[in-house]
């Protein structure tokens, strides 16, 4: 997999069509040597939720068949008195200055600690900045497990009598899913960390909302949904942004439309940046500013140039800390999302800066994310559902200043008084999920649908 890996780094696509046909191939083999990982496919043009269940029912089935005789030995506490705390376990790699904790450390400080007793189970680096101090303060235990194994982090879970059990990773980088085969607490919950469903036997419940995954999707996951009422995505209300730098001392020039995408360069595809080049060819005076990435930089401008656009267009943003990142994104115009793999938390992060977002929504959980954001922030004009729409919304907004300024303006009003940046009321929220699960499975029914909010 270095190989599809490193071309889609790259922004070589030739191999796409070649890669798909592969992973298909692999989804119906028994060889053992065809599995890959599901993480793979998210950002697939042409593959379906329904696949990425196959392939993460067929990652998961051997880890599962190992720990099949733990599970069966299993015990969990007596958790029935009703004065006893609900006690929260959260796995993870990434309690460090990761996306992952920016988006989720004011939910963690908002717990409501009479009602719930937290653990964070970290087996990722202690980088020993600030967001990990900040981290460990927000727990009532830290636990650090990163020099045990698989085997003995689900020990170690199970006899801190977690409730409930919180994944953060998924299949992404540096995952230890496996603790969740050996079944370390009654209730697991697939959240945040990973777009998509983690296989049957893993999770009880996927944390979601109504956009990202309607009922009409729930054959393509094994988990049940527990719907938030507005994005499943936490966010920050508390998130200090600097003055804006000077175009000029970022690169940028001092006049002209800027588009902007700072998406990884493996999450670009070739139908996507096609529409861009359209963008630019269209408003001569924009230019593309993407995150620097000098394995792709090259290639990205040969392939503006066969689309008939000037390389120079095209400029590459340098990696910061996250205030500086904030701070400068104040200077893009419009975020250009990627499909199928959508911005998540740099497209959070976009909107609190006061940069609007054009979208194209498809089927899958992480083709839908931006459109679930949106929705939360009261702009479910900027989704669009093909590309067309998209290339054409985007052109609009960039070529007519003043629908540009009024929208700008309905973001900075509603940035303050809509739901995706209200962290304490998605706390709650999240709350009555948790607590929704609990009684669940307190009463011995099956993990089923679960709603909150007042339309419950």
């Amino acid at each position: 997999m270095n190989l599809y890996n490193l071309s889609r780094r790259m922004c070589e696509w030739d191999e796409i069509p070649h890669w798909r046909q592969r992973f298909r191939r692999s989804l119906l083999s028994d060889h053992k040597g065809e599995l890959y990982s599901p993480f793979l496919l998210l950002g697939l043009p042409g593959i379906g939720a329904d696949e990425q269940r196959t392939s993460a029912e067929r990652w998961m089935g051997a880890k599962l068949s190992e720990a099949s005789g733990v599970r069966a030995e299993r015990t969990f506490r007596d958790s029935s008195a009703p004065s006893q705390r609900i006690r929260i376990g959260y796995l993870s790699n990434d309690f460090h200055n990761h996306a992952t904790a920016f988006l989720m450390i004011e939910l963690f400080e908002n717990h409501d600690c009479e009602q719930f007793e937290l653990f964070a189970y970290s087996y990722g680096e202690d980088d020993g900045k600030e967001m990990r101090t900040r981290l460990e303060s927000s727990f009532e235990h830290f636990v650090d497990v990163q020099a045990l194994t698989i085997s003995e982090t689900a020990e170690t879970i199970n006899g801190d009598g977690i409730d409930i059990l919180i994944d953060l990773k998924g299949f992404t980088r540096g995952t230890r899913t496996e603790v969740l085969a050996h079944r370390p607490a009654p209730v697991q919950v697939n959240y945040l960390g990973y777009p998509g469903t983690l296989g049957v036997d893993l999770c009880d419940y996927i944390i979601t909302d109504r956009f990202l995954t309607p009922l009409a999707a729930a054959a393509d996951y094994s988990e049940s949904f527990a719907y938030l009422p507005e994005s499943y995505q936490p966010h920050g209300h508390h998130v200090e942004i600097a003055t804006a730098p000077s175009r000029t001392s970022v690169g940028l020039p001092e006049t002209g439309f800027v588009f902007c995408c700072f998406n990884q360069s493996n999450k670009i595809t070739p139908e996507i940046f096609e529409v861009w080049c359209r963008l630019l060819s269209h408003n001569p005076d924009s230019v593309l500013w993407l995150l620097a990435d000098q394995m792709a930089e090259g290639n990205l401008k040969n392939l503006a140039m066969q689309h008939g656009v000037l390389p120079s267009r095209l400029l590459f943003a340098e990696h910061l800390s996250q205030d500086d990142h904030l701070a400068r994104l104040q200077l893009a115009d419009l975020l250009l999302d990627t499909l199928p793999y959508n911005a998540h938390t740099t497209a959070s992060d976009a909107l609190w800066a006061g940069v609007p977002l054009v979208t194209c929504s498809g089927e899958t959980f992480a083709s839908r994310v931006a459109g679930s954001l949106l929705h939360a922030l009261g702009l479910p004009e900027l989704i669009t559902e093909d590309l067309e729409g998209y290339y054409e919304l985007a052109l609009a907004l960039s070529l007519d200043p003043v629908r540009y300024e009024c929208l700008v303006s309905r973001l900075a009003a509603n940035r303050l008084t809509t739901p995706l940046f209200d962290i304490k009321r998605y706390t709650q929220h999240l709350e009555d999920l948790y607590r929704q699960m609990w009684g669940c499975y307190q009463s011995g029914a099956m993990p089923k649908t679960l709603d909150t909010g007042p339309d419950r």
